[in-house]
C-alpha cells in the first residue's frame, strides 16, 4: 500500500488552518502581593503600571496605584483587604479610575466610584469619565459675571446639583434623600456618598468623583451646582492613605501635597467661555474648624483657593440667628461683579451697618448709658439681623 502527499493539498490545508487560527488572546501584566494590612498593599512585579491605575486584585476587589517604587508599588484598597493574602496575583486594568457622567445619573445615590447604592438598579445609558483631570486653562475660561440664584425655583433654567457626602452618617445622607425627594429636588441631584464606615480612599476619592459628573454639565454647555461636605474629611482621609504609604509628614501630620490635594480639585469648577459652550460649574466646599479656628491650617489653603469664603458660628446658631453667618469675617472676593444691580445698591450700606452694628453692641452688653443715635444704631442692626434670618428650607418661585 503507498502513501503519497501532494504538496499542493498540503500548502492549502496549512494556509487554511493558520488563516482561522485564534490569535485573539489579552496579555495581562499581573504581580504579586508582598504585604497588605491596613487597607495599604505592596505589590511586586506592576514594572510598567501607571500612578492612579487601577488594579484588580484576586478576590475582586479593587485598588489604585500611589506610590510608585523601586522595589514594589503601593496601592490603596478600594474595601476591606481581609480577603487579600500574601502571595496574591494582582492584575493591572490598564485603565485610570473613571466614573459615570450623563443626565441617567440624576436622582441617583452612588457610592465613590459611581456604583448605585440606592437599590434602584443599575444605570441606563451614560457615558465615562476620568476623576482626574486638568482643569480648564485660562484661554477656556471668563471671568464671573453672574450670580448663581439660590433659595429660588425657576422653570426657565435648571442648574443641575451634585452632593458630595464625605465621611458622614448613613443615616444623615438617607435624611438629605428625603428632604430632597420631598422637594422635587431629586430630580436634578445627584448624591455621591462615601460614609464614615467606607475605607480611607474612597473618602479621599469621592470629591473627584462628584466633579467628573459635574463637568459633563460644564462641558455640555449646562449649570451645575457642586457641594463638598466637608473637604476637612477628605484631608483626614489623605493624611491616614500618606502616613500608611509611609510618606513623610508635614505640618499637623498632613503630607506635604494637602494643598494641591484641594487646589486641583477647586480649580475644575470655572465658567467656560463663549467658545467652548459657556457652561459653569460652581463648587461649595465646606470645611470644619475646630473651636472656630479659621486661621488653621486646612481652613487657610481652602481660604486662600476659593473666591471668598462664608463663616459660620455656633454662638450665633445658638442665639437663633439663622443661617449663623458672621458677617464680619465672610468675604467675597468676586464682589459686584457677579452681583445683580439692585443687589449691589443694598449690600453697599447694610454690610457698613452691620459692622456698625457689631462694633457698639460689643460696648453695649456693659449696660453703659447710651445716647439716642447709639440706641437707634442698636435698634435699626437688630431689626435688620431679623430680616436676614430665613428657615432652612425656604424657597420662592422665580
Amino acid at each position: 500500500m503507498e502513501f503519497s502527499v501532494r504538496a499542493a493539498e498540503l500548502t492549502t490545508l496549512l494556509e487554511s488552518r493558520i488563516t482561522n487560527f485564534y490569535t485573539n488572546f489579552q496579555v495581562d501584566e499581573i504581580g504579586r502581593v508582598v504585604s497588605v494590612g491596613d487597607g495599604i498593599a505592596r505589590v511586586y512585579g506592576l514594572n510598567e503600571i501607571q500612578a492612579g491605575e487601577m488594579v484588580e486584585f484576586a478576590s475582586g476587589v479593587k485598588g489604585i496605584a500611589l506610590n510608585l517604587e523601586n522595589e514594589n508599588v503601593g496601592i490603596v484598597v478600594f474595601g476591606s483587604d481581609t480577603a487579600i493574602k500574601e502571595g496574591d496575583l494582582v492584575k493591572r486594568t490598564g485603565s485610570i479610575v473613571d466614573v459615570p457622567a450623563g443626565k441617567a445619573m440624576l436622582g441617583r445615590v452612588v457610592d465613590a466610584l459611581g456604583v448605585p447604592i440606592d437599590g434602584r438598579g443599575a444605570l441606563s445609558d451614560h457615558e465615562r469619565r476620568r476623576v482626574e483631570v486638568k482643569a480648564p486653562g485660562i484661554i477656556e475660561r471668563k471671568s464671573v459675571h453672574e450670580p448663581m440664584q439660590t433659595g429660588a425655583t425657576s422653570e426657565s433654567e435648571t442648574l443641575y446639583c451634585v452632593y458630595v457626602a464625605i465621611g458622614q452618617k448613613r443615616s444623615t445622607v438617607a435624611q438629605l434623600v428625603q428632604i430632597l425627594s420631598e422637594a422635587n429636588a431629586l430630580e436634578y441631584s445627584i448624591l455621591v456618598a462615601a460614609t464614615a464606615s467606607d475605607p480611607a480612599p474612597l473618602q479621599f476619592l469621592a470629591p473627584y468623583s462628584g466633579c467628573a459628573m459635574g463637568e459633563y454639565f460644564r462641558d455640555n454647555g449646562m449649570h451645575a451646582l457642586i457641594i463638598y461636605d466637608d473637604l476637612s474629611k477628605q484631608a483626614v482621609a489623605y493624611r491616614q492613605m500618606s502616613l500608611l504609604l509611609r510618606r513623610p509628614p508635614g505640618r499637623e501630620a498632613f503630607p506635604g501635597d494637602v494643598f494641591y490635594l484641594h487646589s486641583r480639585l477647586l480649580e475644575r469648577a470655572a465658567k467656560r467661555s463663549d467658545q467652548t459652550g459657556a457652561g459653569s460649574l460652581t463648587a461649595l466646599p465646606v470645611i470644619e474648624t475646630q473651636a472656630g479656628d479659621v486661621s488653621a491650617y486646612i481652613p487657610t489653603n481652602v481660604i486662600s483657593i476659593t473666591d471668598g469664603q462664608i463663616c459660620l458660628e455656633t454662638e450665633l446658631f445658638y442665639r437663633g440667628i439663622r443661617p449663623a453667618i458672621n458677617v464680619g469675617l465672610s468675604v467675597s472676593r468676586v464682589g459686584s461683579a457677579a452681583q445683580l444691580k439692585a443687589m449691589k445698591q443694598v449690600c453697599g450700606s447694610l454690610k457698613l451697618e452691620l459692622a456698625q452694628y457689631r462694633e457698639v453692641a460689643a460696648f453695649a452688653q456693659f449696660g453703659s448709658d447710651l445716647d439716642a443715635a447709639t440706641q437707634a444704631l442698636l435698634n435699626r442692626g437688630a431689626r435688620l439681623t431679623e430680616v436676614l434670618k430665613t428657615t432652612s428650607i425656604c424657597t420662592t418661585s422665580n
